[in-house]
């Protein structure tokens, strides 16, 4: 169940630190398609991790920023002195996604529960037809326009002339770099997992596959047909997945003699219209909190930007060094320009990696952590886009003597 992927990830989290549980006061976690028996998983996961029943522990859901909202609830909590030691994270479990009976099976059950008589029990027996028997499943969808996250992202590509082969080259590039990354042991944040009754040890993700632009080339497209050009292998994977982060003040760091990765300096969260620009979310974003911090695009050493889909990357880059568009909706005089590319996910993303929705905010702050020390850089930003058109940027930046494992 999801709530065991979060308790794994909660004590691998304390072994790598060597906290004791105990100096936990608040714990936070994200999650989008949640497990009803374990609304507030937060707490569920806490407890199956023998924390105390005195920690207290709360459950956010905001889409695929989800843990981004865990990890900036928590630093709010510290920035009002409420609390000092903080974890936050997020856990998604796509392979056992709650399936619903149909309304009107629901409530001809909830009916039938009621009924005193074998009479009002017949009677409502005689209501059931066989389309009640249809289930409901969930959807990557937008509950107000109805409309999937795929097909919105393809009508984004098309509205920048985002092409095929551009979305191609970009799904290619990630799956290259994660690659790469993975095999000079970058993913220290990474822990196995291993699943009760299964033989197998999970120790690394298993969607990273580096094609061929002639193989990815091949792919019909999965959304629009037949003139659609985002495909399987230009859009992140659902997948399983759990993360967790310590977050506290300098002091208190110092204070307990641990060493941390990064400061969270800043952060900014946008929304837009969901429909024509659900996944716009980095393009408002980065400049917004760039100008509140007083920074500009070449102060930035790495960028970790969801990778939704290629498409939609491309198309936000494409936004951001636009002087229409960004004339148009951030009220600039020109374009903002766009990020260098040569820092800009590198070790790549949920394109290669996978996307458990609200578990993958801390991914991109520790990929943003580790980073910034092999790269010898001293600002990253994170980005994401998120449904219901929202999204997050965050400004982070590396601790001295930080290291990378």
């Amino acid at each position: 169940m999801p709530h065991e992927l979060a308790r794994h990830s909660l004590l691998s989290l304390l072994r790598k630190t060597q906290v004791d549980k105990e100096l936990i006061d608040y714990i936070i976690y994200g999650t989008v398609i949640q497990e009803v028996k374990t609304s507030n998983i937060a707490r569920e996961a806490a407890l199956a991790a023998g924390f105390s029943d005195k920690t207290p522990a709360h459950t956010v859901t905001m889409a695929c920023i989800s843990s981004n909202a865990a990890i900036t609830t928590g630093m709010g909590l510290i920035a009002t002195g409420t609390y000092d030691t903080i974890v936050a994270g997020g856990v998604e479990f796509m392979s056992d996604v709650p399936i619903r009976f149909s309304r009107k099976m629901r409530s001809l059950m909830m009916r039938a529960s009621k009924a005193k008589t074998m009479g009002q029990r017949l009677s409502l027996l005689s209501t059931f037809r066989p389309n009640f028997l249809v289930p409901e499943l969930p959807a990557v969808a937008e509950f107000s326009s109805g409309e999937t996250m795929g097909h919105s992202a393809d009508r984004l590509a098309a509205a920048f002339n985002v092409s095929r082969k551009e979305q191609d080259e970009y799904a290619l590039r990630s799956h290259t770099l994660a690659k790469q990354a993975e095999e000079k042991g970058y993913f220290t944040d990474l822990v196995p997992f291993k699943v009760s009754g299964v033989d197998s040890l999970i120790s690394k993700d298993n969607g990273i596959r580096v094609s061929t632009m002639e193989q990815l080339g091949k792919l019909k497209p999965a959304f629009i047909k037949p003139h659609g050009t985002i495909t399987a292998a230009n859009a992140s994977f659902l997948t399983d997945g759990a993360s967790a982060c310590l977050i506290m003040t300098e002091e208190k760091a110092k204070q307990l003699g641990l060493k941390p990765k990064a400061y969270l300096r800043d952060f900014t969260f946008v929304s837009q219209d969901p429909v024509d620009q659900l996944l716009l979310g980095p393009a408002y974003g980065i400049p917004k909190l760039l100008k509140k911090a007083g920074l500009t695009l070449k102060d930035i050493d790495t960028w970790e930007v969801h990778e939704a889909f290629a498409g939609q990357i491309v198309a936000n880059i494409k936004a951001m060094d636009s002087d229409w568009w960004c004339k148009t909706y951030l009220g600039l005089s020109e374009k903002y320009g766009a990020p260098d590319m040569s820092k800009f996910n590198n070790w790549g993303g949920s394109l290669s990696i996978g996307h458990p929705f609200a578990a993958t905010g801390v991914r991109l702050c520790m990929h943003t952590a580790n980073r910034l020390v092999r790269e010898d850089g001293k600002l990253g930003v994170v980005a994401a886009c998120a449904a219901g058109g929202q999204g997050v940027a965050m400004l982070l930046e590396r601790y001295p003597g930080a290291t990378a494992n």
